[in-house]
């Protein structure tokens, strides 16, 4: 699964790819506005992979991850950038906003930056239907034919939709329709983290207006701050926050002086770690577990997902031969401190069969065989 980062020039949005992947590309590097991709992977920070490990002492250990895709900065009106595939074929956004002061840009405005940005993919958007919808239009002249005529229908509603200023992501479509645009890959279509990249003196602040995470009457605080409730409530979308700058002060620093930093800006974790999870819940992704001496794994999956379908997660072959999965609570298994044995004199050891729908935290053993 793959994510896509897009925002404005100096946004802080190539920071934010550095933090996210451990990469270390310069944001100068996007300074001629050229349409450079970079493409790293995301570990997702999970304590109960920790405590996993902590029972089971693995050789290795292996958290979920996503990928992660950065395109250089955006400005409006060009957004020809968006075209290139690898975005494209990114399966959720998540767009960096400037909430801070700039001596070239001048004062932030989320709110504004957020409707710029979302109205460039909608005229992307409309651009690929209305070339369709020319093409369908000669060939349907030509000879009509039943599958033409339901893309050109369905098109016409997005069209509708988009000129009216909609992103795809807030139409409604059957099944079927949504199967058939699906290869369009549409930009306004795809669940959106609208990330608020505020200054440092604003974490404090956000702590102290909502606790835990920086939330104010359910939202996060800066949906209150900057006016982006409407936003926030829209299909698919989501609003968070980040402090880039400061999160690459506290990447930099180790166990006890890492945590004295965080205490003193009033955080209980780095807030990457939020956003790692934020964006991993965005794709629609949840985590099963396999355990062992060898290793301790998280393997990100989509929710809905099938044992027989988690398990070719895991291997093909494993999915080609499935039998039964031999599944558990993460809370029972670290109840009896990893004891396989209790749990089966308990019967909290369940064997599940291939339609069996994981959910997330499980810890899971799958049996199989596949014949030679």
């Amino acid at each position: 699964m793959k994510i896509g980062l897009v925002g404005l020039p100096k946004s802080g949005k190539t920071t934010l790819f550095n933090l996210l992947t451990g990469s270390s590309v310069a944001t100068s590097r996007y300074d001629a506005g050229r349409a450079e991709l970079h493409t790293g992977v995301a570990r997702v920070p999970d304590p109960r992979v920790d405590r996993l490990t902590g029972l089971f002492k693995p050789k290795k250990t292996t958290y979920a991850s996503f990928e992660v895709v950065d395109l250089a900065g955006i400005e409006k009106g060009e957004r020809s950038a968006l075209d290139a595939k690898e975005f494209r074929n990114a399966d959720a956004l998540l767009h960096v906003v400037r909430a801070f002061a700039d001596d070239a840009r001048g004062a932030a405005d989320p709110r504004r930056d957020i409707l710029d940005l979302e109205m460039e993919l909608i005229l992307a958007d409309l651009e690929v239907v209305e070339r369709r919808l020319e093409r369908l239009e000669v060939s349907i002249k030509k000879q009509r034919k039943d599958a033409e005529v339901k893309e050109q229908e369905v098109l016409g509603r997005l069209k509708t939709a988009l000129e009216s200023e909609t992103p795809l992501r807030a139409v409604t479509l059957s099944p079927e329709d949504a199967r058939l645009i699906r290869g369009f890959t549409f930009l306004s279509e795809k669940p959106i983290l609208h990330l608020v990249n505020v200054e440092e003196k604003a974490i404090g602040e956000g702590e102290r207006m909502g606790g835990e995470g920086g939330t104010l009457r359910g939202f996060p605080f800066n949906v209150e701050r900057y006016g982006l409730a409407e936003v926030a409530a829209r299909r698919h979308t989501r609003v968070g926050w980040v402090s880039a700058v400061i999160e690459a002060e506290i990447a930099a620093l180790e166990g006890a002086e890492q945590q004295a930093f965080l205490t003193d800006l009033g955080l209980a974790e780095p807030a990457i770690n939020r956003v790692l999870r934020e964006a991993f819940a965005l794709l629609g992704l949840i985590s099963f577990f396999t355990v062992g001496e060898d290793e301790v794994r998280a393997w990100p999956i989509a929710g809905g997902t099938r044992a027989q379908d988690a398990a070719g997660a895991v291997h093909s072959d494993i999915a080609r031969g499935f039998i039964r999965a031999e599944v558990n609570g993460y809370d029972e298994l670290v109840a009896v401190e990893g004891s396989f044995a209790d749990l089966r004199s308990k019967g909290q050891l369940r064997l599940e069969g291939k339609e069996y729908v994981v959910q997330d935290g499980e810890v899971c053993h799958f049996r199989f065989n596949v014949a030679k």
